[in-house]
C-alpha cells in the first residue's frame, strides 16, 4: 500500500488523475479482494466456533480405520475437481476437515497441506479464476479453446505433482 501510494503521487500529481486511475481498477482489485477477506472470515468463523472440530469428529465416525493412513493421497486426489470448482470452499472448508480428521492418524497438517496442491495445475483452468479472463483476453484466445487444449496437460501435470510428491516423500502414501 505504501509503495501504491507513492507511486499515484509520482506519476499522476493531480488528484483528479489518481482517481481516475484509481477508478479504471477498482472493478478489477475489488473483484479479488472480496473473496480473499470473505473466505478469511469464514475459515475464522469455522476454526473458532469449533465447526471444524465437530465436522472433523463426523468425518471420523464414518472414515473406516483401514482408510484413515491414506488421507493424504485422498486428499491430493478430491484437490483435482474441488479446486477446480472452487478453491476456496476446498481450502478454506473442507480442508480445515481433512488436517483435523488426518491428526487422529498421525498425519501432520503440513502433510495434507502438500497434498492439498496437487490439484493447481488443474484449478488455473477453472472459469472461476479471474487470472484465466485477462489471459485469455490478452492471447486473444476463447476461453473453450483454451480449455479444450489445456485441461489434458493440467491433468497430466497435477498427476506428475502426486507421483512427485509420493516419490519425494512430500506427503505419505500410508501413514
Amino acid at each position: 500500500m505504501l509503495s501504491f501510494s507513492f507511486a499515484i503521487l509520482l506519476n499522476y500529481p493531480q488528484l483528479d488523475k489518481q482517481k481516475e486511475r484509481i477508478s479504471a481498477h477498482a472493478a478489477n482489485v475489488l473483484a479479488i479482494t472480496s473473496p480473499i477477506f470473505a473466505a478469511g472470515f469464514f475459515s475464522g468463523i469455522l476454526s473458532g466456533t469449533g465447526m471444524v472440530d465437530v465436522m472433523a469428529k463426523s468425518l471420523l465416525a464414518i472414515i473406516p480405520p483401514s482408510f484413515g493412513p491414506y488421507l493424504a493421497v485422498f486428499t491430493a486426489i478430491i484437490s483435482l475437481p474441488f479446486t477446480f470448482m472452487s478453491n476456496d470452499a476446498f481450502y478454506f472448508g473442507l480442508l480445515l476437515v481433512i488436517v483435523q480428521t488426518a491428526a487422529s492418524f498421525g498425519i501432520s497438517a503440513e502433510e495434507i497441506a502438500r497434498a492439498s496442491i496437487v490439484g493447481q495445475p488443474f484449478h488455473l483452468l477453472s472459469p472461476l479464476v479471474p487470472s484465466l479472463y485477462l489471459l485469455v483476453g490478452l492471447a486473444k484466445v476463447d476461453i473453450g479453446d483454451h480449455q479444450k487444449f489445456s485441461i489434458k496437460w493440467g491433468i497430466i501435470a497435477s498427476l506428475a505433482f502426486l507421483a512427485c510428491g509420493l516419490l519425494f516423500g512430500a506427503f505419505p502414501f500410508c501413514h
